[in-house]
């Protein structure tokens, strides 16, 4: 297996910053000068980590490398602090992690890497935190990916959400949401923002626009996701939204599930 890690100066996250990216293997059979002399581009999975995690935790907790270098295909794993891949125009000099993703890590890794940037070519998945992502660059940049596997999370309604519940501790209110509030300028600005992918999903529903193609995946103990999923589950199925839904008995927040659902994700993409 081929790992490449690279360390660069973000404009975007305004630091230096660290990827990991997992390359097709030259098989034995084929002579150096073969195999990097042909100029193909490879497809690419965007792989992005959770809460707490960084570059290195697909790699250390799965066998993605093996699954990848089976299918020549090029994953790209970004370190994200704890952002949920948003804009944090406060944090330090400004941490626009959102926008780093996509005006900045793709260009670098299509112009720099044997990699396609054709929409047919391109899958983007996280875990967790990384649903935040993943579900976010999927609908709001749905020319850009053909399909999105939704791991351990699910998108939430925020239709109701009001400054009133922001200040108590109920369920699915946290510190970083209140932060991801102020960011975009009050509940109003960040319900009509980016971030509220289940609204950007109805819209682009009822436009008739296409969507990439999603799979949401959790295990029935997972206390952090499971009733979230359910909720949206059903509000797909009243939105004609042709999900796939893969729920396993018995799983929790773990990454034996991310393991087995990684590879649920790459059959469902067609790899």
């Amino acid at each position: 297996m081929s790992l490449l890690k690279f360390n660069f100066e973000s404009v975007y996250l305004k630091s230096n910053f660290e990827i990991s990216i997992i390359l097709p293997d030259k098989p034995r059979d084929i002579t150096p000068r073969e195999f990097y002399g042909r100029n193909k581009n490879y497809k690419v999975l965007w792989l992005l980590h959770g809460t707490y995690g960084d570059h290195t935790d697909w790699s250390r907790k799965t066998n993605i490398e093996l699954y990848a270098c089976e299918k020549e295909l090029v994953v790209v794993m970004p370190s994200a602090l704890n952002s949920n891949y948003s804009n944090w125009d406060k944090a330090t000099m400004g941490f626009d992690m959102y926008d780093y993703i996509i005006e900045e890590l793709m260009p670098m890794v299509y112009n720099w890497l044997p990699v396609s940037d054709a929409r047919e070519d391109n899958y983007i998945a996280g875990l967790s935190m990384g649903v935040r992502g993943a579900l976010k660059y999927a609908v709001n940049y749905p020319e850009k990916f053909k399909a999105a596997a939704i791991l351990s999370s699910a998108p939430v309604d925020y239709s109701e959400l009001t400054e009133e519940r922001l200040m108590k501790n109920g369920r699915g209110v946290t510190e970083r949401l209140r932060g991801m509030v102020e960011n975009a300028g009050g509940v109003e600005a960040f319900v009509n923002s980016n971030e509220n992918a289940w609204a950007i999903i109805d819209k682009l529903l009822a436009n008739g626009d296409t969507l990439p193609d999603l799979l949401f995946a959790c295990g029935t103990q997972d206390d952090l996701a499971y009733e979230n999923l359910l909720i949206f589950k059903q509000h797909a199925e009243e939105i004609g939204l042709g999900a796939e839904f893969w729920i396993v008995d018995g799983y929790k927040h773990e990454w034996r599930f991310w393991d087995i659902s990684i590879q649920r994700a790459l059959a469902f993409f067609g790899l």
